[in-house]
This record gives structure tokens, C-alpha cells and sequence, in this order.
């Protein structure tokens, strides 16, 4: 039997003893930021060059940078010139770069704008980490061993203002993420010196919205924003800017949504021309330079620019959301937080830094005060001590005898006898111990701020009043209220231009353009087809159809495609999936729903209803009850609103009546049996109405009527025969 090599065990197991480590090393370890605005990699990175020295001097090259933070970072050398990229100036995916850099570092904005090699690059750290590292070396905050236990790294930097908020930062971990936005430095310091002040204020009062290194304008909705500073989560959309150039004809695009690049805005906008989308674009092309990004479109001639920006917005990155998710990292545990509580947790961190500088600042000086004080006892007897010293035979006998002869410790005697002797005189010792006075002070005011955390805050908003003041720059991303923002719907996207409907006894419909009936080509019918009807109508129209089983359905007129009259165009019973027995018999093109609908039966009704009656808010393509159905449909017409039309009625039994549609009130009911028009006589019905311009009576004021209903009168012999006539 052949040995087995696989042993079973359970998925939970698995998941628990190999999945779940993995898990948390990426969230802990790796994708998430912490409360100072880094993840491991970038702390790593940064701290490097911070022991490299490159926070003053000149830059050095970055493969050198990339190699020393090996140290610290086990991973390949690339992935830590990424990193290091993206804090860069030159790349300006910051609000304010950590790295100040020489050398092509590419463009946040651009995707196919490739970096230099780290071989031809050069960096130093920005003047702007003095305060991401500011008193490292003094106990702010605590130290780790790097992963082979070799160096000390640290926990985290003592950044005095808060970083998270100020650069942008997103990672993906193991079933959660992150996206932080920028905030401009300015009103990030404000804000924070508010909050120490009174954490009850209103943050959107001070941290106005979100600021990108991209610039742009964002929509701004206050709900919106308010909603993302209480949660962490939410989104707001970011447009461009542009400019026309009237001389040439063209639009510029200088500044885009940081969530976008040059290249998929310039790929999007291709695609639509190609399509036929567009149409009032000639040319794309990408004019960035060193002054900066600038997408240039070329325009037909007469187009409104500002109307074509719209619907680019609308159909390209030219605006883009950008989604939120304040995931930070707080004590090694995942929170999503709003904006206070992240300026709660940022001000223990910072609290925290100041008290280690404090006992640090205490404890150095404790030391110095405890080595004076042991000075001063040798100032009583100033030759006693050198006397000790001269007569005392063995080194290692010098410091236990001074400690006998003035009955000071083992610390204050090793200081003593590290003095040279020139300074053993009344004057170097009284100079010294003159100091304990203003150290026993100095200690005093330093546990008092330290036991006073009020103290501790009023430092911290000095120091944020001190950076606003050295870094703090004006907005790059320009807000613009939502009111003020057109909406654009479907309804500005499509094309505007007139058409003329042709529908045919045999329903076919055809949708041809005005241009295109210029050419004077001959309309293309079947044999044994001819046309019903023809309207003029516009390409954003809605097309209503009726159809003889008292259904209407509707149609975009732009969903419908362009032909040309040598085509037979569209088949309707396909196209609208009629019943079998089913046919179009009217059309009606409209874009506002105003008019009426006139309907005539055999029972000589009629009924004048109101077109809107057939709008509907939602994209219904087809309406039951159209017109009246419990009598025979005779006669169907469209009346544009303010316009009346007279009609003449021909009944079973040779009467006639003239009527104006005047008479005959609006219902808003579809369905609606309408009025009495034409009186039946002995079991009469009406056969068909026609306009008064069809008939060709001598006497027409013979059969009108102003009072309806009415029988009508009987057709007169020489009006029976010119009818005759007119037919044939």
C-alpha cells in the first residue's frame, strides 16, 4: 500500500495556526498608519536617513538611502525605492513632502511617466521632518529591535503636529483598508490648537474640508463633509480646473483629481470620440512640461466650452470621487475614527512624548544637581580634598576615601576626582555650585508642568502655532458649493438636432436627420407599402406610439438609430415586441408633455385628454389604457397647446357636423369615455371625422354647430358629390 504523505486537518485549524498570523502581520505590521501619519515602511525609510545625517548637508544618491534601510526593512530594494518615491517632492504626491529630492521621481499625476533609477537619483530629508524627529534622542518615545536584533528603531516618531492628518495615506491589509485624505497644514494646527482648548468645538468651523497636492476644486456638501469628520467614512467628489483659450480655440486642463492621471483622463476622452459621443473634438494631446501638467482639447468651431466641460465631468475622470476610511492603527488595535477622536488619540501620543521628554529633561538635570551638591561639600575644604587625593597610594583608593573624607556617594566622588586639577580652586567650584539654584528651579518647573497636563497642552498648541507659522501654505484644492455645481443628467449628453419621423402603413419607422433629407434622396418603401405619417421632432424628444389595442409605448428618440431614406428603417412590431395583431396608428413627438391628445369613437364621443397625462416619472416603455376602449377608435390627432382645430364628423347615415375641438373640455384621466359629440339617430354611429381643410362644402357654415352635442345635417347632394370627388 503506498504511503500517504498528506495528513487531514481541520479548515478552522488552518485558518487559526497559518492564516491568522499572516493576517495580522499585514494589518499590524504593514498596510495600516499609525497615530503618526506612518506606516512601518515609511518610519523605517525616514528613520534611516534621519541616522544617515541627511537632515542637514547635502543630498546623498537614493540607492544608497535604499541600501542603508535594508537594515531595517527586509524587503527588496524596489519596493523600498517605491516607498521612498512617494515621500519625494519631485513626485508631489504630498501636501508636504518629506523628501527633498534631485533627479526625475516622476508625477503622482502621470501614470506612464516612468522614475529614474535609484543609481541616478539624489534625496536629503526635507526641513519639514525637524519636526517629525524633534528631541528623538531624548526618551520621547520608545524603541524596538530591528528584525535580526542588530539595531534599535522606533516605535513610532514624535511628530509634533498631526501628520496623519496632514499627508495622504492608503493601504490595503487583510480584510480591512485604509484611505486617509490630506488636510491643508494650516487649518489642521488650527484646528488642533482649538481642540486642546475645548474639544467640544464644531471641527468643520476651523478644518474647512479635505486639500490635495493635485490641487483641483471639490464639490463641497456639507453634509457630506460633517458626516466624514464624525465617522471616517464617506466620500466627495473632486473635479479639475481648466481654462478656455479663445485664441486658439481650445480648452487647457491644468489640474486634476488626485485620484485620477493624465493618461486615463486622456484614454477616456479618445474612447468617447471614437464612439461618436463627442463630436466637438478635434484633437487631444498631453502638453505637460516642467511648469507643469496641462491636457490641451481642441475644439470645433462655435461649442460651448463651459457646457463641454460639464459633460466631460460627467462621462470622464475629470471628476472622480474620492472614498474615505479612517482606519489607523491605535495602540497596535485597527479603529476607524472620526476627525476628534483622531485629534483625542494624537494629543495622548503627543502628551505622552512631552512627559518622556520632561522625566528625561528632569533626570539629566537631577544628575547634574546631585553631582554640584557633592562639589559644593569639598568647597568647605578645598585642601583637605587634594590633600586626600596627594596622599592617598593606590588609584583605586582615590574615590572610597573621598567618599569617607566628605561623606558624599560613590557618583559624586568619581566627578570630583575626574577634575583636573587647575579646576580645583575656590573660583571653577563656587562658579559651579552657583548653577544649583537655578537647576533646584529649573527641576521644580519641570515637575510642575509634568503633573499638569493644562501646561503640557499649552506647549504643544506654541509648538503648533510655530509650525503653522514656518510650513503652513495657503489651500491648493478650491472648494466650490454643490448648489453651484450643474447637475448633469443623461439629458445633456445627448446630441441635440432636429428629425423628421416617417412611419408606414406596414410600421416601419424611420428617424431621419434634417442634414440628411437635404440630399433629396427618394424616401425607400416595400411594394406593397405606403406612408402614414410624418412629424417633425427633435433628437431629445420622447416619442409616444399608439398602437389600435389602446396601448401607447415610448420611445427615447435618441435610443432610436439615424437612417437614411434609402433604408426601410425600423420594424416596429420587432422593435416594440407588439402582439401579433397588434399596429402602430399614431405618432407624437414631444419634449415637454404640453398639448392634448384628441380621441373621436363610433358612438360619437370624443375626448380631449392632456399629453402630460402620458408622462410618467419613471423610464416606463409602455402604458395600458391608453385611450377609451369600449368603443370603436375613428379618428386620433395631436393638439399643440394653443391650438384648436375644426373637425367634420361623417355619420352612418349620411349627416354631418362641423365642430371646433374648443368646445370640448381637457381630462386628465387616459381613458377617460369623453363627451357626446355627434347624437346618434335610429342606431347611427360615426364613421370618421377629417379636418375642415379635407372637405370641399359650398355651404360650411351650413353644418357647424356651436352647441355640442348635435345630430348634425344631412349631406347635401352637391357636397356629397364634391366629396366624392375630393376622395378620388
Amino acid at each position: 500500500m503506498a504511503k500517504s504523505y498528506f495528513m487531514e486537518q481541520k479548515i478552522t485549524d488552518t485558518l487559526k495556526n497559518n492564516y491568522m498570523p499572516y493576517a495580522m502581520s499585514v494589518i499590524v505590521s504593514r498596510a495600516i498608519p499609525e497615530i503618526d501619519g506612518f506606516k512601518p515602511s515609511h518610519r523605517k525609510l525616514l528613520f534611516t536617513m534621519y541616522k544617515m545625517g541627511l537632515l542637514k548637508g547635502n543630498r546623498t544618491k537614493s540607492a544608497n538611502v535604499v541600501g542603508q534601510t535594508m537594515k531595517l526593512n527586509p524587503h527588496g530594494d524596489m519596493a523600498i525605492y517605491e516607498t521612498l518615491v512617494r515621500l519625494t517632492r519631485g513626485h508631489a504626491a504630498l501636501l508636504h513632502p518629506l523628501i527633498d529630492s534631485k533627479g526625475n521621481f516622476g508625477k503622482q499625476y502621470a501614470r506612464d511617466m516612468a522614475y529614474a533609477a535609484p543609481r541616478y537619483t539624489e534625496v536629503k530629508l526635507d526641513t519639514i521632518c525637524n519636526e517629525l524627529f524633534r528631541d528623538i534622542d531624548k526618551n520621547t518615545v520608545d524603541f524596538i529591535d530591528n528584525y535580526d536584533g542588530t539595531l534599535k528603531e522606533p516605535l513610532l516618531l514624535p511628530t509634533t503636529f498631526p501628520n496623519i492628518l496632514v499627508n495622504n495615506n492608503q493601504g490595503i491589509a487583510v480584510g480591512m483598508a485604509s484611505n486617509l485624505c490630506s488636510f491643508n497644514l494650516k487649518e489642521v494646527c488650527e484646528t488642533t490648537i482649538a481642540y486642546l482648548k475645548n474639544e467640544n468645538i464644531n471641527i468643520i468651523d476651523t478644518l474647512t474640508a479635505p486639500d490635495f497636492p493635485s490641487g483641483g476644486q471639490l464639490i463641497y456638501n456639507p453634509s457630506d463633509i460633517k458626516r466624514i469628520y464624525q465617522t471616517g467614512k464617506g466620500s466627495f467628489k473632486l473635479r479639475s480646473k481648466y481654462r478656455y483659450d479663445a485664441q486658439n480655440n481650445c480648452l487647457e486642463i491644468y489640474e486634476l483629481p488626485y485620484t485620477t492621471t493624465a493618461e486615463a483622463v486622456i484614454d477616456k476622452i479618445v474612447d468617447l470620440v471614437k464612439s461618436s459621443k463627442l463630436k466637438d473634438i478635434t484633437d487631444i494631446r498631453d502638453e505637460t512640461d516642467l511648469n507643469g501638467l496641462k491636457v490641451t482639447l481642441d475644439l470645433k468651431r462655435n461649442v460651448d466650452a463651459d457646457k463641454l466641460m460639464n459633460i466631460l465631468f460627467k462621462l470622464t475622470p475629470l471628476q472622480d470621487s474620492f472614498s474615505c476610511n479612517f482606519n489607523v492603527l491605535i495602540d497596535g488595535k485597527p479603529q476607524t475614527l472620526g476627525i476628534k477622536p483622531i485629534l483625542h488619540a494624537w494629543t495622548a501620543f503627543r502628551i505622552n512624548c512631552i512627559k518622556k521628554l520632561l522625566r528625561f529633561a528632569i533626570d539629566k538635570k537631577s544628575e547634574k544637581l546631585h553631582l554640584l551638591r557633592g562639589l559644593k561639600k569639598i568647597l568647605l575644604d578645598i585642601d583637605k580634598a587634594i590633600a586626600i587625593i596627594r596622599n592617598t597610594k593606590l588609584e583605586i583608593d582615590v574615590v572610597p576615601n573621598l567618599i569617607s573624607g566628605f561623606e558624599i556617594d560613590q557618583v559624586q566622588a568619581e566627578f570630583i576626582a575626574e577634575i583636573r586639577l587647575r579646576n580645583l580652586n575656590e573660583e571653577y567650584i563656587l562658579k559651579r555650585t552657583n548653577e544649583i539654584d537655578n537647576l533646584e528651579k529649573e527641576i521644580k518647573d519641570l515637575t510642575s508642568t509634568l503633573e499638569n497636563d493644562t501646561k503640557i497642552k499649552s506647549i504643544i498648541r506654541k509648538q503648533l502655532r510655530e509650525i503653522s507659522a514656518k510650513y503652513g501654505k495657503d489651500r491648493l484644492t478650491e472648494l466650490i458649493h454643490e448648489k453651484n455645481v450643474q447637475t448633469i443628467t443623461q439629458e445633456h449628453l445627448i446630441e441635440e438636432y432636429n428629425v423628421k419621423i416617417f412611419i408606414t402603413k406596414q410600421n416601419y419607422l424611420k428617424k431621419i436627420s434634417l442634414a440628411s433629407l437635404r440630399g433629396g434622396s427618394e424616401q425607400k418603401l416595400k411594394d406593397d407599402d405606403a406612408m402614414m405619417q410624418e412629424i417633425d421632432t427633435s433628437n431629445k424628444s420622447d416619442l409616444l406610439l399608439f398602437s389600435n389595442k389602446c396601448t401607447v409605448y415610448k420611445l427615447k428618440v435618441h435610443e432610436i438609430s439615424d437612417c437614411k431614406a434609402s433604408t426601410l428603417g425600423e420594424y416596429l412590431p420587432n422593435l416594440l415586441q407588439l402582439e401579433p395583431d397588434e399596429r402602430i396608428i399614431y405618432i407624437v413627438g414631444t419634449q415637454d408633455y404640453i398639448g392634448n391628445m384628441f380621441f373621436a369613437f363610433d358612438n360619437g364621443k370624443a375626448a380631449k385628454i392632456e399629453l402630460i397625462s402620458y408622462a410618467t416619472k419613471t423610464n416606463r416603455k409602455k402604458l395600458a389604457n391608453a385611450y377609451h376602449t369600449s368603443a370603436k377608435l375613428v379618428y386620433i390627432t395631436y393638439l399643440p397647446e394653443g391650438q384648436e382645430i375644426e373637425l367634420v364628423a361623417f355619420s352612418s347615415i349620411d349627416k354631418v357636423l362641423i365642430f371646433n375641438t374648443e368646445n370640448i373640455n381637457p381630462k386628465t384621466t387616459r381613458d377617460s369615455q369623453g363627451v357626446q359629440v355627434l347624437k346618434p339617430k335610429k342606431g347611427s354611429r360615426m364613421l370618421k371625422l377629417l379636418p375642415i381643410e379635407a372637405v370641399t362644402f359650398e355651404d360650411i357654415d351650413y353644418y357647424r354647430t356651436k352647441n355640442l352635442p348635435a345630430t348634425g345635417k344631412y349631406l347635401k347632394q352637391q357636397d356629397n358629390e364634391s366629396q366624392q370627388l375630393s376622395l378620388v
